[in-house]
């Protein structure tokens, strides 16, 4: 059903999406580019963002991203014996129909936080869990799908906790247990074979670990590189950060003049060797894996293989509306695209985001 829907609208795709004009995107069903953007210097300047007019390609179209970005699951927090935090965990897989474009539905396997979830609570990608290096972390599998799945965290675990093995059956429940290290931003995905089928369905999330000495205060984003491939052709269709095309076009993330920006980047892209993130009139320190608290690099274009990941830290100099996206212009032109708003307005104080 969902297919026949979809593959009206994406024939001829990848010849439609682009906008010659101003290096934006025309997306299928009701996702068109702002008309009044004539030139790219207006996509870069701000000009747009400073008009006030911005045209949206509905009203109907999920929340999920925006929440996404800043939703972190803590878990419970209790203590053990020995003084040592535990966290507990409850991540519930479901089928789920979602839509990854306006009209566009996928057949998604994807995971909800909580012990009590539903499917209406699952989406792609999975729930952003966060914990402090040292932790103990427990987490409750409990998969309520059609096929049989595991999850794997990446970091340092025994091997009976590696999420290959025991495969967990539909309607059966594992609990993963283990001390989280090292610190930094790792991942999560099914290892069931076929590998790729389990990854491109949905079945992924960020698993972060925070050093014991917190990172500086930041205004924090989770973005998750991913694609979907809706008539199983082994390409992809749509090519979205945190599950829908094109979502931060046309609701730009906002920021503030001299906020610190932390965003946790993850690829998870598959049938695809790379993905990136390049932002506009900015560079950004790049942190690799994470796992050290001195930058790698001073830069504004990123190149991760799947699995990888990095942090990236940037403020905005000036206000204005600002593009990020992919540095591959057939995915950029498929929906991997979107804005930073920034405004002339006083940074609020922030603390550093502590999970206990």
């Amino acid at each position: 059903m969902w297919a026949s829907a979809a593959g009206a609208l994406l024939t001829g795709a990848r010849a439609a999406l682009a906008c010659p004009e101003c290096g934006s995107v025309k997306q299928a069903g009701n996702f068109e580019p702002p008309r009044d953007l004539a030139t790219r210097a207006q996509l870069t300047t701000g000009t747009f963002g400073a008009s006030g007019v911005r045209p949206r390609p509905s009203e109907n179209i999920p929340s999920f991203p925006a929440r996404f970005l800043t939703d972190f699951y803590t878990g419970e927090v209790s203590r053990l014996a020995n003084g040592q935090t535990l966290r507990e965990y409850h991540l519930t897989a479901f089928d789920r129909t979602i839509e990854v474009a306006p009209s566009v539905e996928f057949p998604a396997w994807c995971l909800a936080a909580g012990e009590n979830a539903s499917a209406d609570d699952a989406w792609v990608p999975g729930p952003t869990i966060r914990c402090t290096e040292g932790d103990r972390v427990r987490i409750h599998f409990h998969n309520r799908g059609s096929m049989p799945h595991t999850l794997h965290f990446h970091g340092v675990h025994p091997a009976e906790m590696d999420g290959v093995d025991p495969v967990v059956k539909p309607d059966e429940t594992f609990t993963y247990e283990f001390d989280a290290e090292p610190f930094g931003l790792m991942l999560y995905h099914c290892h069931v074979m076929p590998l790729r089928k389990h990854i491109h369905r949905g079945l992924y999330g960020t698993f972060l670990i925070d050093p014991k000495t917190p990172r500086p205060p930041a205004k924090e984003l989770v973005m998750v590189m991913n694609g979907f491939d809706v008539n199983f052709d082994g390409e992809n269709e749509f090519y979205t950060v945190n599950g829908y095309a094109n979502y931060y076009y046309f609701y730009p993330i906002r920021l503030r003049v001299n906020e610190k920006v932390r965003v946790y980047l993850v690829n998870l892209t598959e049938f695809d060797l790379i993905n990136s993130m390049h932002i506009h009139a900015n560079m950004f320190h790049l942190y690799r894996t994470g796992t050290k608290l001195v930058p790698d690099d001073y830069t504004d274009t990123v190149m991760l293989c799947q699995g990888e990941r990095c942090i990236l830290e940037f403020s905005y100099k000036f206000p204005g509306l600002y593009m990020f996206h992919a540095h591959q212009s057939e995915f950029a032109e498929l929906g991997w695209m979107g804005f930073f708003d920034v405004v002339d307005e006083p940074v609020a104080s922030t603390s550093a985001e502590d999970p206990a």
